[in-house]
């Protein structure tokens, strides 16, 4: 009862910001374009997928010695602290051991809210601090024992970003019914638009409590659901001398009543459409593409989803 009680309420509230953006189309046009274009912007970052920051080497002693690699990421979807006084909220992926003839190595993906990367920016300390909260996670969280020193190295990201994409993905933070809402209002302003045509030790001692936990695990103990893989068919529109124009993108979405059922996020490289409960779709593109200039349309008669996307040219 309180599940339904939940949607009506979202509902009402979706229905409420339609008569609104109505309204404010109507009586002003510049007005409406400019929040739509503020809300698409920051509907992109957030949807945007993590980037690699730094990437670190440091030594495992026990309970297997080897070299340790850890990506440190930044992400739009983890929450930067909301005080001086909270911990600083991260996702970890899972600890990975790879394996060849030249090197025996562990491999873990880290990802923070792009804000706490800011403030050790400039401040060697603070970064340092940074660096010795990560590495204190993984010794408490996998119950080992690491040599006190790291080297920063020269490559940013240990391994693809795709396999370390696929890592943060992997779970899924709870999401809160205001974060819910959010995420769902976001969806319903870009698809308005869509259908008109994400050795100190001094770093966060100002910052947090000495008796409060410096850093927030934001993990999911659900297991992630299989979700189906719905038909969907490529296609890449050139030019008469063969050079590739655009990609177009047709997804068949037949238990999808609403467009604001799905996540859609499309980065240069990749598409990810999340619709959930029913469907996810995870697409590496031929071409890179200019999001900027990408557009998606729902059908709602035949559940279709069409997305053209601009080659860079």
């Amino acid at each position: 009862m309180e599940g339904l009680c939940d949607a009506e309420d979202t509902l009402a509230r979706a229905s409420q910001l339609w008569t609104m953006l109505d309204d404010m189309a109507k009586s002003n046009p510049e007005s409406y374009h400019q929040f739509m274009q503020q809300q698409l912007k920051d509907a992109k970052q957030y949807y945007a997928p993590a980037e690699p920051y730094m990437c670190l080497e440091a030594r495992i002693l026990d309970p297997t010695e080897k070299s340790l690699f850890v990506n440190l990421c930044r992400w739009n979807r983890i929450p930067g602290p909301q005080s001086p006084s909270d911990p600083v909220p991260l996702r970890a992926g899972k600890m990975e051991e790879v394996s060849d003839k030249s090197e025996f190595y562990s491999v873990i993906d880290i990802a923070y809210n792009p804000s706490v990367f800011e403030k050790g920016k400039n401040d060697r300390a603070m970064k340092d601090q940074l660096i010795r909260l990560s590495l204190k996670y993984i010794e408490e969280h996998y119950n080992m024992t690491l040599f006190h020193s790291y080297t920063i190295v020269k490559f940013q990201l240990k391994g693809s970003l795709e396999r370390m994409r696929q890592s943060l993905r992997r779970e899924q933070a709870p999401v809160s019914q205001k974060n819910l809402r959010k995420e769902m209002t976001l969806n319903q302003l870009r698809n308005i638009v869509t259908k008109k045509d994400s050795s100190d030790r001094t770093l966060l001692e100002n910052m947090v409590p000495s008796k409060t936990c410096l850093i927030e695990e934001i993990s999911s103990t659900e297991k992630p659901e299989d979700l189906c893989t719905p038909a969907y068919e490529v296609t890449t529109r050139t030019d008469a001398n063969g050079k590739p124009l655009k990609i177009e993108l047709k997804v068949e979405l037949p238990e999808v009543h609403c467009v604001s059922e799905c996540n859609l996020s499309i980065c240069k490289d990749d598409v990810l459409i999340e619709c959930p409960t029913k469907y996810k779709l995870h697409l590496d593109l031929p071409w890179s593409v200019n999001e900027e200039a990408t557009a998606a349309t729902f059908y709602k008669r035949k559940r279709v989803l069409l997305i053209s996307m601009p080659v860079c040219q």
